[in-house]
């Protein structure tokens, strides 16, 4: 069932405890969890059959929403951050120290710093979602890893069933994934 059942406090109890859910993105239907549990990122790599060691996108709704996941910006970053943002811009900044390997994925940069991907989205469905939760969301595409991505909360408990609890929403027709660049070095990763 589509969780316009659900009351937001128990849509969050129920990440809090692992939980794995599927929500509409700009692009793509996105698989989301708290990005602070371990079970619920564990739960969301073995869903998808991705590799642990790439790493994971956390979005929300507002930048403070993010600052547990990464290392403290100067002004100068953070006003570039949110030069791009509300919006489809991923930055990979310095991850916090505390911040778990199965969101920054295995790969030091050149400077030996780790990088988590963070945004802090416009899509209307993905900002009221973080909001009525208050809290920021793992997003990567509701997919096995190689496969097509879903695009509607249909496809999607096609897709993983019982396993996860969908979110309706939709997709915005011929919206692409959001870009993706390192904040120190400005180098596009994915546009």
């Amino acid at each position: 069932m589509v969780s316009r059942l659900f009351s937001p406090r128990a849509l969050k109890s129920y990440l809090r405890r692992g939980g794995v859910i599927a929500y509409a993105t700009r692009a793509v239907f996105g698989l989301g969890c708290d990005p602070k549990s371990l079970t619920g990122l564990r739960r969301l790599v073995r869903l998808k059959g991705r590799p642990a060691h790439k790493g994971m996108i956390v979005v929300a709704d507002r930048m403070e929403r993010l600052k547990t996941f990464h290392a403290p910006l100067s002004d100068e970053l953070r006003k570039k951050c949110l030069s791009k943002w509300p919006g489809p811009h991923t930055w990979l900044v310095p991850a916090a120290v505390r911040t778990s390997g199965w969101l920054c994925g295995r790969r030091r940069w050149s400077d030996g710093n780790r990088r988590v991907a963070i945004r802090v989205d416009a899509h209307s469905d993905v900002v009221k979602l973080c909001s009525r939760l208050q809290m920021a969301l793992v997003s990567t595409s509701a997919n096995r890893s190689g496969q097509r991505p879903a695009t509607t909360a249909r496809e999607c408990l096609r897709r993983f069933g019982t396993r996860i609890r969908v979110v309706s929403g939709r997709v915005v027709r011929g919206g692409r994934p959001s870009t993706i660049a390192d904040l120190l070095s400005e180098r596009v990763i994915r546009s």
